[in-house]
């Protein structure tokens, strides 16, 4: 069946699906129970290109070129192989076939095409585009082959494409998609209640085999601790991530497992880098040098539960990441404050919530580190339910929360100029063209030390105190098995079941 007539069954094709599901949830066997945070206060939708997207429901429906393995690499998802030609400037893949969408259409080289060149389209404005600055068209060679056309080369383009939200939908549905959620991934939309409970269905015909459980149920729990509370009630079956003062309750619970593995993950306290006195860099710095990052580590994730770091995103296991020390500096800071004329300290506010559960006894412990530097920090308490539109992003100081990317993803997603999610308005220039500068750089060595120069300046300058990384801990009811080692935004999660 070609496009043209995919197109115009899809719509009705969801409303069919919708029924013959309700038959399929009423007979599911094997449940899994998750929450989400109501992370975007009910404008969640299934688009997963763009900026409301429902990720607790999206990663399971949807489908990459390539994903991330357990050691961070590249690895053959939808795509099977890929080379990339001399000169740099074509990167061809073949793709997986056999692979059907839910709504039973064949999954090929259009549907590539189309995704791409809406990811790409500047009108779509999809928080993707950041890091395929390098691709001017996608072309398809054949039914299952296609070729990345470069501006220049961009040698880390394939682990670009693990990025989680740069999955594959079909051709032609960029209208319906927030609706119909219709993908390749190994769960089907049931139903969607931003506020209530989601559901999805396993989907019978996914190309790497029919998931482990029947269906799985999403709550909307914005509080952290009542996110606990539902797990230890046995009213959801996974509890990710676990504070330090949480994991007791679940490490010595029969009716649990609990996992730890070192990850890319990190929460940060967000200066806005165009708000006085944030504006100054100075400042920037003084406040962030005042903090002891070990100190804080293993009073907010736990002991050997986390990994300092010097306020840049990339973490340990990246293979991009830069040697750096930074220890706290009270002196230093306070000499800072001073050169920008503020002799006697600065006082400013610092919103926090229990939206996650570790931003509160962050704050606490940045209250009390960087007083000795004359810092006065006021925390104010948001409400977890209006977090995301009504702080996040708008007030000067806030807190945030990364999962694990790659160093070129999480750099131009997060700190390039025109980016969607430059999240403290970061806007350098000099920084973007570095990023240009390390994606065009053929050799690793060459390419590293640009990507070093990147973290050291957002030391220097940045606007993230961003003190460590986290070792990830979940845990999840006794009765589930096939969690990989892996942070939950690469999770396979049809690998996932439950014992009889």
């Amino acid at each position: 069946m070609r496009r043209a007539a995919v197109a115009a069954i899809r719509v009705s094709s969801a409303a069919v699906l919708g029924v013959a599901l309700s038959v399929g949830v009423a007979q599911a066997e094997k449940v899994f129970r998750m929450s989400h945070s109501f992370q975007h206060g009910g404008a969640e939708n299934l688009d997963p290109h763009g900026i409301n997207t429902f990720g607790s429901m999206t990663r399971s429906m949807y489908d990459r070129l390539t994903r991330t393995d357990e050691t961070g690499a590249p690895a053959p998802y939808l795509a099977t192989s890929w080379s990339v030609s001399d000169d740099g400037l074509a990167l061809t893949m073949e793709l997986r076939e056999g692979v059907k969408f839910h709504d039973g259409s064949d999954f090929d080289s259009a549907d590539v095409v189309y995704t791409f060149e809406r990811v790409l389209d500047p009108e779509f404005d999809s928080p993707n585009r950041a890091f395929l600055k390098s691709v001017e068209s996608v072309e398809a060679l054949g039914s299952h082959t296609v070729r990345f056309n470069l501006s220049k080369p961009d040698a880390d383009l394939p682990i670009a494409l693990t990025e989680w939200k740069m999955v594959m939908i079909p051709e032609g549905s960029g209208d319906t998609i927030a609706e119909t959620g219709i993908g390749t991934g190994p769960f089907r939309l049931g139903r969607i209640d931003e506020e209530g409970t989601s559901e999805l269905i396993a989907f019978e015909d996914h190309w790497d085999g029919r998931a482990g459980v029947d269906r799985i149920e999403i709550i909307a729990i914005p509080d952290s601790e009542a996110r606990v509370q539902a797990a230890l009630a046995g009213q959801i079956d996974l509890i990710s991530p676990l504070t330090p003062q949480q994991k007791p309750l679940f490490e010595n619970n029969p009716k649990f497992k609990v996992q730890t593995f070192p990850t890319g993950e990190w929460k940060a306290i967000v200066f806005l880098v165009d708000q006085p006195p944030f504006d100054d860099p100075r400042v920037r710095k003084a406040v962030r040098i005042a903090v002891d990052r070990q100190v804080m580590a293993d009073l907010v994730a736990g002991l050997g539960d986390a990994t300092v770091a010097c306020d840049h995103p990339v973490w340990a296991g990246d293979p991009y990441q830069a040697e750096m020390d930074c220890p706290r500096d009270v002196a230093e800071a306070k000499r800072l404050l001073a050169e920008a004329g503020y002799p006697d300290g600065i006082e400013f506010d610092l919103h926090t919530s229990d939206k996650d559960a570790h931003w509160v006894a962050m704050a606490e412990v940045y209250q009390n580190q960087v007083a000795e530097a004359g810092i006065k920090v006021n925390l104010v308490m948001a409400p977890a339910e209006g977090y995301w539109s009504e702080v996040y992003k708008v007030q000067p100081v806030f807190q945030t929360w990364w999962w694990q990317r790659s160093a070129g993803s999480i750099l131009n997603l997060g700190w390039r100029g025109d980016a969607a999610w430059n999240e403290n308005r970061w806007n350098r220039p000099d920084f973007d063209a570095m990023l240009d500068a390390a994606s065009v750089e053929p050799d690793f060595d060459k390419r590293k030390a640009i990507y070093g120069d990147l973290q050291r300046l957002l030391y220097e300058e940045g606007g993230h105190l961003i003190p460590f990384h986290f070792n990830l801990t979940r845990a999840y009811a006794a009765d589930f098995d096939g969690f990989q080692p892996i942070e939950d935004a690469s999770l396979q999660w049809h690998l996932i079941t439950k014992s009889e």
